[in-house]
């Protein structure tokens, strides 16, 4: 799905999908100030329609319908996720460590809408759901759904990322797919804070631009995962987050956690990296990635600033241009509430990875701009941004007129 090209596909929501991965490597919620789910509002459960045949349209990212789930069934207890592809050889190693009974290997990455983050996975249905509980797994209409070619979510992503025709755009990128929502089932919602909250089939990965086979989920049936960690991390390298399942299991403060983007042609420019995590809800990059990535620069107006070099041509070109227009006092250089500023929303690990985290985002005039508000900022101001490639967070359904992110690479001459 390259450039500008838009597919649009139905959507089936997964029952228990999310019921035995947990929280602490989820990207979570980006945006500036306090987290904001859209999940006050109940999600009618009505049943998904019966339907025998294929949807027309999607045959060249349907796979084979899985029917009934094989046995046996497998447990959840380790998870392996790297920024690159998994390579072969290594994944070989780690189904040979002993103690573990078996291993999926899969694509996950994830995309922001607005401020709500999508972790989502690209799998093989007939194999990755003997990974699942047994009533998820045994749920034929679901995973031969997906294998159609159709996308799954919770109602707790469809309520938080549909707009108001229930399309979903994957990814902040204005060339980011659109796809269309187009069934409810009922979910059990006593959870964790969700981890993988959608899915596609393996065939959508390359055209997402998800890295292939980065991720591995592990079996170790009686064995101890805790004890087995320490060898699975060290096949599977310094790029990768080896985190043991299970409620609390995964709050080691010093664990290297990995974070995947995609979305479009902006998260391909942005990198991807490892980060640790301090007390204080802020974060630690790799330094590789901020030495290959972050820059500190002077710009119109604002004077130094640190960014992700893919945006700061932009964002020197837009204030450029509000100087131009005879509109730089409508920017308040001592309200500037930074770009890259690498933190959890709310400085609290459950939120999730702050967009800023990649240096793509920029608050200005924050005072009078807060969440929630319609705020002050100058719509001139706001449609020069937008010439130069940035969504405007006043626009969103629960408004953060502060906020500017880059979502198209714009050229700059």
């Amino acid at each position: 799905m390259q450039g500008s090209a838009v597919r649009r596909t139905r959507v089936l929501v997964l029952p228990a999908l999310v019921t035995a991965l947990v929280t602490a490597l989820a990207l979570a919620v980006a945006g500036c100030g306090a987290s904001h789910r859209a999940t006050d509002k109940p999600v009618a459960a009505t049943d998904s329609p019966t339907r025998t045949d294929a949807p027309t349209g999607l045959e060249d990212v349907a796979m084979p319908r899985p029917g009934k789930v094989k046995t046996p069934l497998f447990t959840q207890d380790l998870l392996v996720f790297s920024q690159d592809p998994l390579p072969k050889d290594v994944v070989t190693a780690i189904k040979g460590v002993k103690g573990v009974q078996a291993a999926e290997q899969f694509s996950m990455a994830s995309f922001y809408v607005e401020e709500q983050q999508v972790t989502y996975a690209a799998i093989n249905p007939d194999t990755f759901r003997r990974y699942l509980p047994a009533a998820a797994a045994q749920d034929t209409e679901v995973w031969d759904r997906v294998a159609d070619g159709e996308l799954g979510v919770t109602p707790t992503i469809r309520d938080a990322v549909a707009v108001h025709d229930d399309t979903v755009q994957m990814g902040n990128g204005k060339d980011a797919p659109l796809m269309h929502i187009g069934a409810l089932t009922p979910l059990n919602d006593q959870l964790h804070t969700p981890f993988i909250n959608a899915v596609v089939n393996e065939k959508w990965g390359p055209k997402l631009h998800m890295p292939t086979g980065n991720a591995l989920l592990i079996s170790t049936g009686n064995a101890d995962p805790v004890a087995l960690r320490p060898t699975i991390a060290g096949l599977a390298g310094d790029k990768a987050t080896v985190l043991v399942l299970g409620p609390g299991r995964n709050l080691d403060p010093h664990a290297a956690l990995t974070a995947v983007l995609t979305g479009g042609s902006v998260a391909q420019a942005v990198g991807s990296f490892t980060y640790t995590v301090n007390p204080d809800g802020s974060v630690n990059p790799d330094p590789r990635w901020i030495r290959d990535y972050i820059r500190t620069e002077q710009v119109p107006i604002l004077g130094a600033v640190r960014c992700n070099k893919a945006m700061l041509p932009q964002l020197r070109a837009a204030l450029q241009d509000v100087v131009k227009l005879g509109l730089a006092s409508k920017i308040h250089p001592n309200e500037y509430g930074g770009c890259y500023v690498p933190r959890y929303i709310g400085h609290d690990p459950s939120q999730g990875l702050s967009f800023h985290t990649w240096g793509t985002a920029i608050d200005l005039n924050v005072a009078e701009n807060q969440r929630g508000t319609a705020g002050t900022m100058d719509r001139n101001v706001v449609a020069i941004f937008r010439k130069w490639g940035f969504n405007w967070g006043g626009t969103w359904r629960y408004t953060d007129p502060m906020h500017f992110e880059m979502a198209q690479l714009v050229a700059v001459r």
